[in-house]
């Protein structure tokens, strides 16, 4: 008697167990997503997800996605406060997504244990980046690092000169005046975490000097991050700055002349999503998280030029496959859990200044490039 109700005990325990860390058992009909992650990612994971919800949940789910840069994305979560218009946000920069938390816009995730424990808390040297909010917020998905692109025809045929290697390679050759194009960092996360990446690598006084000259040798401000690779794609300019890598593979793999280089010290996104408070469908968005984080969804990723979140899994397949091509634009890597990644990057700075960083571009840089393009 008392062996049979030691099993039941034990039977109870474990199903409490797996009810705190497991998938929703019913979810929802419908998916709203807001996302700065293109369409050549985020509409083929909905696709997918539609047909692992139907095989899963038995549920035919309908999805839909709104394409804005996650700081235009973060504004619109807050302008709607408790009448949310999406029920996950996707993609960029992860300090605004502790912001969000912090501020009480978003809800734990509750991804089933096993497929988080996966994820490494940490990646990078000498500064760990978080790859998953401790407190459950919000996890990452795939790594995607922000570099610089260059038309390969423009810079080596017609200025006649090297591709950058470096962040400094952009601003010391002279070709390139007039021929980088990038995103205002109050409009792209990418643009925002890549400025503090020069400004944590040269300190705050040094990294604006190099960031008033790099807005001199701007040909163009663009309205996105994907417009960056779009642009230099094409030939309008022969450099791309802060640019997300998928968006440039993309490019690359419809004809685009273009290359990619992460530079040391590059940034590095864990591509986060979160769960928006008061959203329509919570059950529907746990489920996606839960999809993304399965192989099916990291090899999804991989197909796409990103890298998987999950260190056993590598972007490999078979010779001449788009995972093959990824390799070959990303200069052979295949992991960014193999080897040593730089990272100075610090979240907790970047946090704590978000909001000073932006007001200063606006007024120092933007609104003085006549100026600072007579300076330099």
């Amino acid at each position: 008697m008392m062996k049979r109700f030691l099993l039941l005990a034990l039977a109870v325990l474990m199903m409490a167990s797996t009810s705190l860390s497991a998938a929703p058992a019913k979810i929802e009909a419908e998916l709203n997503l807001i996302t700065p992650v293109a369409s050549f990612v985020s509409v083929a994971a909905l696709d997918a997800f539609k047909v692992w919800a139907k095989a899963n949940y038995g549920i035919d789910v309908k999805t839909s996605y709104t394409a804005k840069g996650t700081q235009l994305a973060a504004g619109l979560i807050r302008e709607w406060g408790s009448n949310p218009q999406a029920d996950l946000i996707w993609g960029g920069e992860t300090v605004l997504y502790d912001m969000m938390a912090a501020d009480g816009f978003l809800i734990k995730h509750e991804a089933p244990k096993a497929l988080l424990d996966r994820i490494p808390a940490t990646m990078g040297a000498p500064k760990p980046m978080p790859l998953k909010d401790p407190k459950g917020f919000w996890t990452g998905t795939a790594l995607e690092p922000y570099g610089i692109v260059y038309n390969e025809g423009l810079v080596t045929r017609r200025l006649r000169t090297t591709p950058p290697k470096t962040w400094e390679d952009m601003l010391n050759n002279p070709k390139f005046k007039g021929q980088i194009a990038q995103c205002t960092p109050d409009n792209s996360s990418s643009s925002h975490a890549t400025y503090e990446v020069i400004l944590q690598k040269y300190g705050w006084e040094k990294g604006w000097e190099w960031l008033s000259k790099l807005g001199a040798y701007t040909g163009q401000f663009v309205a996105k991050s994907g417009d960056v690779p779009a642009v230099v794609a094409k030939g309008e300019y022969a450099l791309g700055f802060a640019v997300p890598s998928y968006m440039a593979f993309e490019n690359f793999l419809n004809g685009g002349d273009i290359r990619f280089i992460a530079p040391p010290g590059a940034y590095v996104t864990p591509e986060p999503i979160g769960i928006i408070k008061n959203c329509k469908n919570p059950n529907a968005a746990k489920a996606f998280i839960e999809f993304l984080l399965t192989d099916e969804g990291q090899k999804l990723f991989i197909d796409r030029g990103l890298f998987p979140v999950v260190p056993e899994m590598r972007v490999e397949g078979p010779p001449g496959s788009t995972a093959e091509l990824a390799v070959t634009f990303y200069g052979g890597r295949r992991s960014y859990f193999e080897g040593t990644v730089e990272n100075t990057y610090d979240n907790s700075l970047s946090q704590s200044r978000e909001s000073e960083v932006n007001k200063y571009f606006r007024e120092n840089i933007f609104a003085k490039l006549d100026t600072l393009k007579a300076k330099y």
